[in-house]
């Protein structure tokens, strides 16, 4: 018992310092998402450690200073996104409908069938964009209903599970398909104007991630992240980047697109948010983002329920409110050392063919 707990200590251990190494190869980047379900499991064994050996050695007080040093960086990574630390996103108090901006995001995989699910959710919540991906031809045909109430579409279905389609009743400006990294891998730019007549710009994005079965390295989809962030970093219009980024929000890809792009998580100071795996609670962690410029103010934010996909769709309700330029904190400038691996990150994607 006591050398199968020790020997789980240290993997817990080595699986919380691996993603410290930068390789962009999918097993050392796949650590970076169960952070918490890591940190729950150190905890466990810790407390296993302390009540089960009676004792203790020079070995067991080592396994427990590592599982606490494993447990204290875990920690460091995750607390931002606990109702502990303090928001990024100031909650709006007053909101006129002019200045509003409701969107739902899902993924609603591909080979997924319940159709009348999604719509239901569409319909409870009223968004006044949605961005749905992993779309081919018959999910196309079968939400063709939603263009009675969202007249304006951008759609770029495909069968590779990274099409995508964007429905919206408010006025698209200038809507247009970009493939940022790989020639089949879309997203979806454009304007969109507010009823107040106020434009903003939406990015929606769907990088592929790393995987031993998607993509064998994280830096096409890290590229993908650095190059929208930078295209928004010096916009002076209010801007949102979304969709399902293939990244989790405490991930250091993420925090650099932070850094560069200079756009708030409205989830930091209120929770993580999981959206993937739908099916199983205790593996979920957060792929599915909504990232923001410091004109809006947050009304709501919140996963939607199950419906056959294995992401959960994410609303989120924001207020164009530029005075809270003055009262959010604008994020740290990446530092020259960021600056510098985001170019070798973006010439390293750009100068080698994609990867399948």
């Amino acid at each position: 018992m006591k050398s199968l707990l020790l020997a789980l200590s240290w993997l817990a251990v080595i699986a919380t310092l691996i993603p410290l190494h930068s390789g962009d190869a999918w097993w050392i980047r796949g650590f970076d998402f169960p952070r918490v379900q890591i940190a729950v499991v150190a905890v466990v064994l810790l407390l296993l450690i302390v009540l089960v050996v009676d004792d203790l050695k020079f070995y067991d007080y080592l396994t427990i200073t590592a599982l606490f040093g494993s447990i204290g960086l875990q920690v460091w990574q995750i607390f931002p996104y606990t109702p502990f630390a303090p928001v990024q996103v100031q909650a709006s108090t007053e909101h006129e409908p002019e200045s509003t901006f409701y969107l739902l995001i899902a993924n609603v995989l591909m080979d997924n069938r319940n159709v009348a699910g999604l719509k239901t959710q569409i319909q409870a919540v009223d968004p006044d964009t949605v961005l749905v991906v992993e779309v081919n031809r018959w999910w196309e045909s079968q939400l063709q209903s939603l263009q009675t109430d969202y007249p304006y579409l951008v759609a770029h279905p495909l069968d590779n599970t990274y099409g995508m389609i964007l429905y919206s009743r408010l006025p698209l400006i200038d809507p247009h398909v970009r493939f940022i990294v790989q020639d089949d891998v879309p997203s979806i730019h454009t304007r969109v104007r507010l009823r107040s007549g106020t434009e903003i710009e939406l990015h929606c994005v769907h990088p592929r991630p790393p995987s031993p079965v998607h993509h064998d390295r994280s830096t096409e989809r890290d590229a993908e992240l650095i190059l929208v962030g930078k295209e928004v970093e010096n916009s002076n219009s209010p801007v949102l980047v979304t969709g399902d980024l293939n990244d989790v929000a405490w991930s250091r890809s993420t925090r650099l697109f932070q850094k560069v792009s200079g756009l708030l998580d409205p989830r930091v100071g209120r929770g993580i948010f999981g959206t993937f795996h739908a099916r199983y609670p205790l593996m979920r962690w957060p792929l599915d983002h909504v990232f923001h410029s410091n004109h809006f103010t947050l009304i709501a934010l919140k996963t939607l329920d199950y419906f056959g996909s294995d992401h959960l769709p994410v609303f989120i309700a924001l207020n164009h409110e530029p005075a809270a330029q003055i009262d959010q904190d604008e994020l740290d400038a990446p530092s020259q050392a960021e600056r510098q691996e985001m170019r070798e990150t973006v010439q390293k994607a750009t100068k080698e063919q994609p990867r399948q």
